[in-house]
């Protein structure tokens, strides 16, 4: 049976998590990492991290594994897919960089 209190964490999950695609697509339409802070994408998995750690210790303790659980896992892949985009834009980042010097000198 889910409760209140697991109704309003998966909203909150939801929440968050439904800027991340739109995150994702301005990743891969921009090509670029300028102005992005992986930094802060890395703090945001540590933080659904020590959420989904939680539901497991539960789990473990219990033997219930909350519905919530599967919304950490969901936002954490999400920020995962944004945080692969990233390294790949910065390296588009280095390339046009490199021929923006070449062609200057």
């Amino acid at each position: 049976m889910i409760d209140v209190t697991q109704l309003c964490e998966i909203a909150m999950l939801c929440i968050f998590g439904a800027s991340w695609p739109f995150n994702i697509a301005k990743s891969i339409r921009s090509k670029t990492a300028k102005g992005k802070s992986v930094i802060f994408e890395l703090l945001v998995i540590l933080g659904y991290c020590f959420g989904l750690f939680g539901k497991l210790w539960v789990y473990i303790q219990t033997g219930v594994l909350a519905y919530s659980t599967w919304f950490y896992v969901a936002d954490i892949t999400m920020v995962l897919i944004d945080v692969v985009l990233y390294t790949r834009n910065s390296k588009l980042d280095r390339i046009r960089d490199m021929a923006d010097t070449q062609r200057s000198q």
